[in-house]
C-alpha cells in the first residue's frame, strides 16, 4: 500500500506538535532545578536533577545544576568530578570550565585553576566572569609571592606595600 503524500506530513505535523507540547516540560525541569537550588533544598534539587539525567544522561546543562547541587551538598569532590567529565564531553562549553576553577581554587590547586580559566576564556573569549576569575587568581598568586618575598627580606617596604595593596583591593571586592 502506498501512503499518501499527505500523511507524511501529517505524522510530520502530529510529531512537531508532540514535541512542542514536550518542550515547555522540559524547561520546567530546569526551572524547577533552579528554584530548589535557590531555595538551598539541595536532596529535592538532587533528585530531580539525578530523575532527569537518567534519561538524558548528557545533558550539559542538567549537568552543570548537578554541580552546584553537589558543592551544595557539600560534595565538592563528587562536584569536581562532575565538571571534569563536563569539560571532557564538552570541551566548548566555558561555563563549566570556570565552574571547575573555582573549585580547584577553593582546594588550593591553583596551577589547575589557572589552566581551567584559560580553557573557559579560550572557549569563549568575552566571558566576563571568568575573565574577572582569572584576575583575581592572578591577584591572589600576586599577593602569596609578595608576602613571601616580604618575609625574605623584611627589611623592603615594597613587597609589603605590594602586598597591602592587592589586599586592599580583594577586601574591597569581597564586600
Amino acid at each position: 500500500m502506498a501512503l499518501h503524500p499527505a500523511r507524511p506530513l501529517r505524522h510530520a505535523l502530529m510529531a512537531g506538535l508532540i514535541w512542542l507540547c514536550l518542550t515547555p516540560a522540559q524547561a520546567d525541569v530546569y526551572d524547577d532545578v533552579q528554584r530548589l537550588i535557590k531555595r538551598e533544598e539541595w536532596p529535592q534539587a538532587q533528585a530531580l536533577a539525578r530523575q532527569h539525567l537518567t534519561n538524558r544522561a548528557q545533558d550539559p546543562q542538567m549537568r552543570l545544576l548537578l554541580s552546584r547541587i553537589q558543592q551544595g551538598l557539600g560534595q565538592n569532590d563528587a562536584a569536581t568530578a562532575t565538571l571534569l567529565e563536563l569539560t571532557q564531553t564538552f570541551p566548548e562549553l566555558a561555563e563549566p570550565h570556570n565552574n571547575l576553577a573555582a573549585l580547584y581554587a577553593q582546594a588550593g590547586r591553583y596551577d589547575d585553576a589557572l589552566a581551567s580559566l584559560n580553557r573557559a576564556v579560550q572557549a569563549r573569549p568575552d566571558y566576563a566572569t571568568a575573565l574577572e576569575n582569572l584576575g583575581d587568581l592572578h591577584a591572589a598568586l600576586a599577593k602569596q609571592a609578595y608576602d613571601r618575598a616580604s618575609q625574605a627580606a623584611p627589611t623592603s617596604p615594597r613587597p609589603r606595600a605590594k602586598a597591602q595593596a592587592i589586599g586592599q583591593i580583594q577586601q574591597a571586592d569581597s564586600r
